[in-house]
């Protein structure tokens, strides 16, 4: 086994040695189950943790031990030979760059969430029972089948600046529509704030299919009767959609919201391939990136990967708590 664990980057080697880690989780699991089967009367806690039990263990060596050094890293110097207490946290509520991070990230949490969502009700309203309803939701939602990394490399082209010269053509869609209608192509990811909106509409281009296809499924599941009752009371239009459609499918409407809105705080894929985080675009999920893996500050880069921990539990607990609201109403 030495030879396998001294590799170093030869892909054979590493084949191997994979092979080899998924033969013996196989093997483990295995004969886990074959004693909880063979034993005669078992009791259910024997049961439970033949089954629980391994889940368990990788949920704490994968996650929690993971998390829990990271917390202490927080707390640690650059490189973790020294605890300087909450140097770290103070540094990314004070210095200029780190509150443009902060405020980047609220920034897409209050925008796209909201944007993702009411475009998405919008259109599932607009396009329900239409004669090319199937085509025309399949067509918004074919962009969630894409990776945020590729959605990023096609809307960096789309935002793609070649400078106006003689021979030059302009390789991005918004640009050469404006060199069509005579204007001059702009390097629409130089200028903040408007470079971290229009990153923004990448994910929003994402979501709005997860939040139709959600939304769509809420409001073919109003009753019927609730429906034809309100048309007999002269609602129609816009007074249906906003006294009977929206309260019927508020709890869907929350979870959308609070789901995407996960999704928006762990945005990195979309920062990271577009600017980089360069031209102020940077938000937490790239920073603690940066900082721990770039600028090798491991202490920094933990204390903003606790921060968007910290940010992220609240918006996790409120979702549990709508989705069991919402199946308590069904």
């Amino acid at each position: 086994m030495d030879w396998l664990l001294r590799a170093g980057d030869d892909p054979v080697h590493k084949f191997l040695l994979m092979i080899i880690a998924i033969a013996m989780f196989v093997v483990v699991m295995a004969l886990i189950l074959f004693v909880v089967d063979r034993r005669r009367n078992p009791s259910k806690w024997f049961v439970a943790g033949g089954f629980v039990g391994p889940a368990l263990v990788l949920l704490t060596a994968g996650l929690l031990y993971p998390a829990g050094g990271t917390i202490v890293n927080s707390f640690q110097n650059r490189n973790g030979s020294e605890f300087i207490g909450f140097d770290n946290y103070a540094r990314a509520f004070s210095e200029p760059a780190f509150v443009l991070v902060l405020g980047n990230t609220a920034l897409w949490v209050l925008v796209a969430p909201l944007l993702a969502t009411f475009i998405g009700l919008v259109y599932a309203v607009v396009v329900d029972h239409s004669r090319f309803e199937k085509f025309a939701k399949a067509l918004v939602f074919l962009p969630m089948a894409i990776s945020m990394v590729g959605a990023g490399i096609i809307w960096r082209f789309v935002y793609e600046f070649k400078p106006d010269q003689p021979g030059i053509e302009q390789t991005g869609l918004l640009n050469q529509v404006i060199v069509w209608f005579g204007g001059q192509p702009v390097q629409f990811l130089l200028e903040r704030p408007a470079n971290t909106f229009l990153l923004m509409v990448v994910l929003i281009w994402i979501q709005t299919g997860f939040a139709m296809t959600l939304l769509s499924a809420s409001i073919r599941a109003i009753p019927v009767d609730i429906v034809e009752a309100a048309r007999l009371d002269g609602l129609s239009g816009f007074g249906m959609f906003w006294r009977i459609t929206i309260p019927s499918i508020r709890p869907a409407l929350v979870v959308v919201l609070t789901t995407i809105a996960m999704t928006t705080l762990k945005v990195f894929d979309i920062v990271r391939t577009m600017t980089a985080g360069r031209y102020g675009t940077s938000v937490v999920a790239n920073e603690f990136y940066e900082q721990s893996f770039r600028q090798n500050n491991a202490g920094l880069g933990a204390a903003l990967a606790v921060l968007l921990f910290i940010i992220v539990i609240p918006v996790i607990i409120y979702n549990v708590r709508q989705m069991r609201l919402a199946e308590e109403v069904r």
